[in-house]
């Protein structure tokens, strides 16, 4: 029956959509441009390419355009034209919905522009076997979809940009330039090919994590490291030239010393001074957690506050009387290796939001790092076992998900500290502002991908424990700096009491539960829309629809409007409906939801690759 459904909705999504009007007039000028540019004039272009205004790029012949089935150009594969002009990425990016731009073995000249920063989805670049010379524009690095670059057997000079800010990149072939300065980190877990052979880099060679051998590097005379066997030279000591002043230059330099250890005295005395009277003050801004002027109305997240009133910034007084700077317990980590209970007490905070939970704060310490506290009421635990279920989750490590820096607890108060992530959740991302940043199908499949292979992983690890998240959606994914998307406040909760169907819930039931709230985070990639609004509940909602056959209105239009294909998303929707199943006993286990989630990922690869 399910694979009935499979085929019979995409037929019914193309009935019932209204059919969108083809790329306009203003983006078939900017592509004739870009070809009239790379062409150099060409003659042939009138006759056997194709491209031509009277014509429509997906319904007629436009010579290696493909829109795969929408009514935007997807695909531009321009490959052996024996195109000898230049690259004008501000017009082909005018397309905004272009995912594969492949230009390889022709004789194109010049440089990339900085705009091919502007082609927000592209996800496949492939400009090797041509004439370009100049720096890499350090906007390629600004391209958070891109999963294939190719710029080999060219003539680019300079360093390479920061790639580590592209997470997910599989390819990375840069072999046969000019290219200088210090390979760049990139995050080698992810790729699959890559070489820079036959370069001038310099410098040790980053850790590969055992992926690619000397074949990928060789060619560069100044890389070193173990894979090509050959030693790094030592850091330099620090010269001793030039140690040898006039008296007039050691008396000018005593001269600072003196002065500058004035200047440090008198700020520690200020510095003193406010401390003391902060205390005073903060006593009467907080008292047992009741915040001055602050909004009593509860908030429905934890990374950011949905009321959208004003913020009080205030001062974290004692939690607790009589309480010690051993009551804070620092965990492994670089962003807080000397942290005390004190520096807490005395940072200025930010309330960003309450829930049933607890509160969560953005608190500044004086070194300028920005932590995430949350305080968390009626836990239900001791506080030994908080400490142990915490402790127990930190040495369960994976790289989307955010381990606690430190932690307190005590019979009235548990916090837990967080590095702060400022690139906000993924609730703000789909329902708040998304500041130009572009959230298409690839990015929130890739999405999906990364939160159930993280949630099967910490899930397997801690079975045994029966540690589950107990709280997982939208306001618990965050993004970090390289916009990846993460699992915050992992096995806070501690699950008690019923499912969504009212049975009665065991504790090795409650990963069941996080299933659920998976697949609610699938319901709202999918749909775009809030899980509770007025009244209205997500879930119920695309039970009622698909139950009516009118699947085709239950995904997001900007998902539609994109060209996103229907039979993956119908295939993803599947999967969701699985995970929120009324009977938590045929929910499957997330390590079927990340095989499930993996093929169809790997299906959408497919569809672009077909070797341009």
């Amino acid at each position: 029956m399910d694979r009935i459904l499979i085929w019979v909705f995409p037929i019914l999504i193309f009935l019932v959509l209204p059919k969108s009007n083809s790329e306009d007039e203003n983006v078939k000028k900017a592509l004739l441009q870009f070809m009239e540019k790379l062409s150099a004039g060409h003659e042939q272009n009138d006759q056997n390419w194709g491209w031509d205004i009277n014509s429509d790029p997906c319904n007629s012949t436009w010579k290696g355009v493909d829109c795969l089935g929408s009514q935007n150009v997807k695909r531009i594969v321009l490959n052996k034209f024996n195109l000898t002009g230049i690259f004008d990425a501000a017009s082909v990016c005018t397309a905004k919905s272009l995912h594969v731009l492949s230009l390889k073995e022709n004789n194109i000249s010049g440089f990339i522009p900085d705009e091919i920063g502007s082609c927000k989805r592209l996800s496949h670049l492939y400009v090797g076997g041509n004439r370009f010379t100049g720096y890499i524009p350090d906007t390629i690095s600004q391209l958070r979809n891109l999963k294939r670059l190719d710029i080999s057997n060219n003539n680019f000079s300079g360093e390479l940009p920061d790639m580590s800010r592209v997470s997910g990149l599989l390819t990375f072939f840069a072999e046969n330039n000019q290219l200088s300065g210090a390979i760049p980190d990139f995050d080698f877990s992810y790729l699959k090919e890559f070489s820079v052979a036959n370069n001038n880099f310099s410098g040790p060679i980053p850790d590969v994590k055992s992926k690619f051998g000397a074949d990928s590097f060789t060619g560069n005379p100044e890389l070193c490291g173990t894979l090509l066997s050959k030693a790094c030279r030592p850091s330099p000591p620090p010269s001793k030239k030039g140690s040898k002043h006039s008296s007039a230059d050691r008396f000018l330099i005593f001269s600072g010393y003196i002065l500058l250890a004035v200047v440090v005295l008198l700020i520690f005395a200020l510095y003193l001074f406010k401390k003391n009277k902060s205390k005073e003050e903060t006593v009467k801004v907080v008292k047992m957690g009741k915040v001055a002027n602050a909004s009593e109305e509860p908030s429905r997240t934890s990374s950011e506050s949905k009321t959208g009133g004003s913020r009080s910034e205030y001062s974290i007084t004692s939690v607790e009387a009589g309480t010690t700077s051993s009551s804070l317990v620092v965990l492994p980590s670089p962003v807080v290796k000397d942290l005390k209970f004190e520096d807490l007490l005395r940072a200025p905070a930010e309330l960003l939001g309450r829930g049933k939970h607890g509160s969560l704060y953005k608190v500044m310490l004086d070194n300028a790092t920005i932590l995430a506290l949350k305080r968390i009421k009626d836990l239900g635990i001791s506080a030994e076992d908080f400490k142990s279920r915490i402790q127990r989750i930190d040495q369960v490590k994976h790289p989307r998900v955010l381990p606690p820096v430190a932690f307190y607890c005590s019979k009235q108060e548990k916090l837990l500290v967080y590095e702060y992530q400022q690139n906000g959740s993924l609730f703000k991302l789909l329902h708040g502002s998304q500041n130009g940043q572009v959230f298409d199908w690839g990015s929130r499949l890739n999405v999906a991908a990364t939160i159930a292979e993280s949630l099967a992983y910490m899930h397997e690890q801690l079975q045994e424990g029966g540690i589950a998240h107990g709280n997982l959606k939208s306001t618990n994914i965050l993004f970090n700096n390289k916009m990846e998307p993460c699992i915050s406040e992992y096995g806070l909760i501690v699950v008690q009491g019923q499912d969504q169907d009212q049975s009665f819930l065991s504790q090795s039931d409650s990963f069941k539960l996080d299933v659920y709230g998976f697949g609610v985070v699938l319901l709202e990639l999918l749909t775009g829309k809030l899980v509770q609004n007025n009244g209205f509940d997500l879930a119920s909602w695309v039970h009622s629809v698909v139950r009516e056959k009118w699947t085709a209105e239950v995904f997001d239009r900007a998902l539609i409007s994109e060209g996103a294909c229907e039979e993956r998303m119908l295939n993803l929707l599947q999967v969701a409906l699985k995970c929120i199943n009324p009977s938590p006993n045929e929910r499957p286990s997330t390590n079927q939801i990340s095989a499930m989630i993996n093929t169809i990922k790997e299906d959408e690869e497919r569809s672009f690759i077909s070797d341009p």
